[in-house]
């Protein structure tokens, strides 16, 4: 089999950040790497669920809900893939910052909390997960296009 596109790059060097992961056509995958890889410090499961209920909220609620494609974790626990269709990289980075900027400042209950909603709807940690984007942030501030490449 082809080696996928992913794992083409190089996780011993790769930093915290957001990158363009791939672009198919019209729709562009971007890596929001929120731990460095192989580090043995990675999101737990609780918080991740979190984060991705809330993120996913949110994009598909912006100014660009049209436009988003999916958002949802990585595998290995560092991250997130956000696939968009026709968006320009720089509100890309305005929509994963402002994203994140509502997860940390998150009040009440989490989206898609139930029984009926999710499938796993007991295994959230809202504590954790708006930790986990306070701490994500910083790495977002004066992020540029031109960061975006790996």
């Amino acid at each position: 089999m082809e080696k996928i596109a992913s794992f083409t790059v190089n996780h011993n060097t790769l930093q915290r950040g957001l990158y363009t992961s791939r672009v198919d056509g019209d729709v562009t995958t971007y890596d929001i790497r929120m731990k460095l890889p192989n580090s043995g410090k990675y999101l737990n499961s609780p918080a991740m669920h979190t984060v991705e209920h809330i993120v996913a909220t949110y994009v598909r609620n912006s100014r660009f809900k049209d436009n988003i494609i999916y958002f949802g974790p990585m595998g290995c626990r560092t991250g997130f893939y956000l696939l968009t269709r026709n968006v320009e990289p720089s509100d890309v980075i305005v929509l994963v910052r402002e994203a994140f900027e509502f997860l940390r400042d998150f009040e009440g209950e989490i989206p898609g909390v139930s029984a009926i909603e999710c499938g796993n709807y007991l295994e959230h940690d809202l504590l954790d997960a708006k930790r986990e984007a306070a701490q994500y942030l910083p790495v977002l501030n004066g992020y540029t296009v031109e960061m975006l490449d790996y």
